[in-house]
């Protein structure tokens, strides 16, 4: 069967809410070869709000031919030198901010996340295009000192066509966090969204070429990731694949990526430790360390998900810490009252689900919540109460693994050199916190966990300009800072002789 593919041109399109929304090849809306399309569910009702395209391995192989055209054709790369690029990526701000209503009403209504949140995270993508349009600018190749004679530079020079695949959990920012920096570089993306919320990905893309970037550089293939994402993983005219998600699935990548030795990024999963000593100040520490936790609904990579209180201030720190987290509103994500939206989908709710009850079953005492909530006028959505879990021991599965739901685990320790060691008995290393007055403690503490993000009183992770990324099986490359540029480019090293003699190393 055919494609079928619309003349109009994305540029053409502006509502954001929409019965069906269509891929985007080569700057043009495409349905998918074989016609089939994706439901796609608001969460927190369980209703279908939409349908989108879902892309075929030839829907993929088209993306992959007109980004490949649009770089060595030279469309955005040479024809729009540093200082054009940097105005496209200012522009796409802007119309981002021109929208921002409309982004931000798409991205409850296909996540559930609580209108709070959205409104924090498209305004951060927002920051993320002014950030990497001023980054780009500076971005710069060196002049190296040489023996006298030879002159020697670097060259940057974008990588190639760029597969950036994301989840579910930041939709848009995600999805910034990884167009920006590629497409500041002269890189071609094609963008693959998690299946679960490709709306906001697909409404980027009609930004991005509204506001000048050229056709075929940047492309949106909804679908699956077995067909869709392995495709575009294996595929020989791949320069570089950029990956938001699991572990599991994140090693997956790096196997199958390995045939053609692909430039890799890989940001994964997460168990990350919060840490308040004694004398941390607790009306800091007890917020802070709820948003850690709550904050999108416990659906964050970073989640502080594991809390060690030290045993002088443990009952005090619990009482108020469960004090605060009964307060905590589950309800209409578009009431500016509510904390915590739905979760993504029936299936994480039930993966949640067990983790509590093996929790539970292995002696741990659910001092909150562990259960699903029934929110009025939201009986068919996916919800669940945030929980708090003692008593817990470090081999508890609850402790060891990954819940990625509004779940925190507590325990107790003694001294500094302890909790270090148990903060660092995880797989991952991604986020960690710390509470304490104690200037000294804090750089000393922060230099010994493992983790690529440390955050000292303070629950907030991420800033344009911060690195983001992890140790260990948490993956690596990092992102959201200058130094990402470096992901999408080449170092090209250019020596050359001046001296006045011919070389003649041979002597003959």
């Amino acid at each position: 069967m055919g494609k079928t593919v619309t003349k109009q041109k994305v540029t053409e399109m502006t509502e954001a809410i929409r019965d069906h929304y269509s891929m985007i090849i080569n700057g043009e809306y495409v349905e998918g070869s074989d016609g089939q399309t994706m439901d796609v569910y608001n969460p927190a009702k369980g209703q279908k709000i939409a349908t989108v395209s879902r892309a075929t391995q030839e829907d993929a192989e088209r993306a992959v031919q007109a980004a490949r055209q649009a770089f060595e054709n030279g469309k955005w790369a040479n024809k729009y030198p540093v200082g054009k690029r940097s105005r496209v990526l200012n522009k796409i701000a802007e119309l981002m901010r021109g929208r921002f209503n409309e982004l931000v009403e798409a991205e409850v209504l296909n996540s559930g996340k609580s209108i709070g949140a959205a409104q924090v995270q498209v305004n951060q993508s927002i920051e993320d295009f002014e950030f990497y349009a001023g980054a780009i600018v500076g971005h710069r190749g060196t002049v190296n000192n040489m023996p006298n004679g030879f002159f020697n530079y670097t060259h940057k020079e974008p990588v190639g066509v760029c597969a950036q695949i994301i989840p579910w959990n930041y939709p848009m920012m995600m999805a910034a966090w990884k167009i920006a920096p590629a497409i500041a570089t002269g890189c071609s993306v094609i963008i693959k969204p998690a299946s679960l919320t490709p709306i906001t990905a697909i409404l980027l893309n009609e930004i991005c070429h509204e506001a000048g970037v050229p056709e075929g550089v940047v492309n949106t293939l909804p679908g699956s990731g077995k067909v869709v994402g392995d495709y575009l993983v294996e595929h020989k005219d791949i320069n570089k694949v950029a990956f938001t998600g699991s572990t599991a699935t994140g090693k997956d990548i790096m196997n199958k990526s390995s045939e053609t030795l692909k430039r890799l990024t890989l940001e994964l999963g997460g168990k990350s430790p919060n840490i308040v000593f004694e004398d941390a100040d607790l009306e800091a520490a007890v917020p802070g360390s709820l948003f850690g936790i709550f904050f999108n609904t416990g659906q964050s990579c970073e989640a502080r998900s594991r809390m060690f209180i030290h045993e002088s201030i443990y009952e005090e720190f619990i009482e108020k810490f469960i004090e605060k987290t009964e307060k905590l509103q589950s309800g209409d994500p578009f009431d500016k009252g509510t904390h915590l939206g739905s979760i993504i989908s029936e299936e994480q709710v039930q993966v949640i689900e067990s983790y509590v009850d093996s929790a539970r079953q292995e002696g741990a005492t659910i001092a909150t919540g562990g259960k699903r909530l029934e929110i009025d006028g939201f009986v068919n959505g996916h919800w669940y109460a945030p929980t708090v879990i003692t008593d817990v021991t470090p081999d508890m599965e609850a402790v060891r693994e990954e819940i990625f739901g509004p779940v925190v685990v507590v325990e107790k320790f003694s001294d500094e050199k302890e909790v270090i060691k148990r903060a660092n008995d995880t797989k991952y290393g991604l986020g960690s916190a710390i509470w304490t007055t104690d200037q000294g403690r804090s750089t000393r503490v922060a230099h010994q966990i493992e983790a690529g993000i440390v955050m000292v009183n303070t629950p907030f992770s991420a800033f344009p300009g911060t690195p983001f990324g992890g140790y260990k099986e948490s993956g690596f490359g990092r992102e959201l800072c200058v130094e990402t540029l470096d992901l999408y480019m080449e170092d090209k090293s250019v020596l050359s002789y001046y001296g006045s003699k011919p070389l003649n190393p041979f002597g003959v």
